[in-house]
């Protein structure tokens, strides 16, 4: 059954090319039974647009660079169309898809654009489950018109071959990072660097978005919290650097980050081949 109803979204500040945009934490409140906590992030460069739900509008001049606050949605499926902005609902949208939303999920839609520098629309579910003492959680979305690239911190590498529109997500050791973005496989810098403020108990999702060809690439970050656990002693070695629980190897968890687990989406995103009728 497709839900129609409206929603109202308040959206925050958007980032400026190169510089790291850091918005307030949004508090991961479990969804109801029958819904799910949504946001919308909006990364095609130029284009102020309307995003409308099933025939509602859900967003007016939505600026690029800009995360929306996590908002409660039924559950269910929701034709998502993305009109240039005044030019909707009647025109011809610039993208369009039908998204299943499920019960409980906490899920961002991205509008982007994708590795050759088409628009696109992708959802991701953000992971918001708890994190042990001392540490955050850091995702990755490489969702810009972009090749493949690698994340570094401290001029590490913690995620490598990244490729539009995949993620890679990490615990790691809580406290301010400076993080930059290369090309895969060199030391050619795309983005950044920027200082990484992961807090404990947090989720944060930087979003690497904008065209490589235009050279407007940029971070979004979305920051979750709430997913602290109680104290469980976190150790520290000889020089200060935090140890991840229950490691027997003293180095940051950074440097461990290569080898985690990809979240896996479980929203179902497929575009529409015809018009909504």
């Amino acid at each position: 059954m497709t839900s129609r109803t409206p929603l109202a979204v308040a959206a925050s500040a958007g980032a400026c090319a190169l510089v790291l945009g850091v918005s307030a934490p949004a508090t991961a409140a479990p969804a109801q039974d029958d819904k799910a906590m949504v946001s919308v992030f909006h990364g095609i460069p130029g284009m102020t647009v309307d995003v409308y739900a099933n025939g509602d509008e859900l967003l007016g001049d939505f600026e690029p660079g800009t995360v929306t606050d996590p908002q409660a949605l039924d559950a269910g499926t929701y034709d998502i169309q993305v009109f240039e902005a005044g030019r909707g609902p009647d025109g011809a949208p610039a993208l369009e898809k039908e998204i299943e939303v499920p019960e409980g999920a906490n899920a961002t839609v991205a509008a982007h654009l994708g590795a050759g520098g088409e628009p696109q629309l992708t959802a991701f579910v953000n992971d918001v489950s708890q994190v042990d003492a001392g540490q955050a959680r850091l995702t990755v979305r490489h969702v810009a018109a972009a090749p493949a690239v690698d994340v570094r911190a401290g001029g590490q590498p913690v995620f490598t071959g990244l490729e539009n529109p995949k993620e890679d997500t990490a615990a790691v050791d809580a406290g301010t990072v400076n993080a930059d973005v290369v090309l895969a496989g060199t030391d050619t810098v795309a983005i950044g660097p920027a200082d990484l403020d992961l807090r404990e108990g947090t989720s944060n999702v930087v979003y690497a978005w904008g065209s490589a060809e235009d050279g407007n690439l940029a971070l979004k970050t979305q920051t979750f919290s709430g997913m602290e656990s109680a104290p469980r002693g976190v150790n520290a070695g000889g020089d200060g650097a935090a140890v991840a629980p229950n490691s027997s190897d003293r180095w940051p968890a950074w440097a461990a980050a290569a080898g985690a687990a990809t979240v896996t989406g479980v929203l179902v995103a497929r575009r529409v081949a015809g018009r909504r009728v």
